[in-house]
């Protein structure tokens, strides 16, 4: 069948035939679907890279702030006083993400001695500054609405804080405690104020300690740095640098205890698994992601920090 057109003149002009109008509509339809399925490529890709790019936002303002209150930690030999603890969080209750294994969540709580600058609000030298420099930071991570502190599934989410004890009550309270670890919980109701907060979404934060000790090689010994790793895998574990040396139930494959006691700390690892919006609005919605989906929801970032020689 042949359709023809006429035009204002009263003349027939040739048109389509059938056959062709329908090539026509299925090239059409061919192109439209190609421009959808590239359309929704893109639109994936420009959410997975947006979920990106705020994930390692996130995780760049936590490794930072850490890292500069690493490399400023104080310690002092000499002494059976904790210069830091950490050792991992059972008590924070944190839900797995996934279904399974694969996005199960950690945290690690540490505490240290070191020289804030932001001490005192960052109003050293003026008339709000209460003499001292050393202060004591605790780090911990909580499940629950970053605004309110409730523990309503729908708004809440992992949440990094840290709390910054200034140096006139670091010196009264922390300072010269053998048990650091203890002595931080005093603070525990203050640690997941609002003012604490640093970054939301992060459901692992786990550290690792790099220690040099001496190991036998030959007919005698040499520095070697080994890793000291807290983990969901020994929950029990600690680390604590005390003014005589350090005290650890982690082991090392390798190392002996006494070993791992007299070696010296010489930087920490920070690792961070840090979920999309759309992965914990997933999550929140049901009982956890399925691998799959955590997968592509997750970023892990590290960053290995130097500490002052101890």
């Amino acid at each position: 069948m042949k359709f023809s057109f006429q035009n204002p003149t009263g003349q027939r002009t040739p048109g389509f035939t059938l056959v062709e109008l329908m090539l026509s509509m299925a090239i059409t339809a061919i192109i439209v679907s190609a421009m959808v399925a590239l359309i929704g490529t893109a639109s994936d890709t420009w959410a997975r890279n947006s979920a990106q790019v705020r994930a390692a936002r996130q995780a760049k303002v936590f490794i930072d702030t850490m890292a500069k209150d690493l490399e400023s930690m104080v310690s002092r030999p000499g002494n059976r006083f904790g210069w830091l603890h950490a050792e991992m969080d059972t008590s924070a209750n944190l839900p797995n993400v996934t279904r399974g294994q694969a996005g199960s969540s950690e945290a690690a709580a540490l505490t240290f001695m070191t020289a804030a600058t932001d001490r005192y609000l960052g109003q050293v030298g003026t008339a709000a500054d209460r003499g001292g420099d050393i202060s004591c930071v605790s780090y911990r991570l909580r499940y629950q609405d970053p605004i309110d502190g409730g523990t309503d599934p729908e708004t809440s989410t992992f949440v990094l804080y840290r709390l910054l004890v200034d140096p006139d009550e670091t010196f009264a309270n922390l300072l010269g405690q053998e048990d650091l670890g203890a002595a931080i919980d005093a603070y525990s109701q203050q640690m997941a104020d609002r003012e604490n907060f640093i970054c939301e979404n992060v459901h692992q934060f786990t550290i690792t300690f790099l220690v040099e000790v001496q190991r036998s090689h030959g007919n005698g010994t040499r520095p070697e740095t080994v890793r000291a790793t807290l983990s969901s895998d020994a929950p029990a574990g600690r680390f604590t640098v005390t003014g005589s040396g350090l005290d650890t139930d982690i082991t090392v494959a390798g190392v002996s205890a006494e070993q791992l006691a007299a070696g010296r700390l010489r930087a920490v690892e920070i690792s961070l698994s840090v979920l999309s919006d759309a992965g914990i609005t997933r999550r929140n919605a049901g009982d956890g992601l399925s691998p799959a989906d955590y997968a592509g929801n997750v970023f892990h970032y590290s960053r290995v920090v130097t500490v002052p020689s101890l």
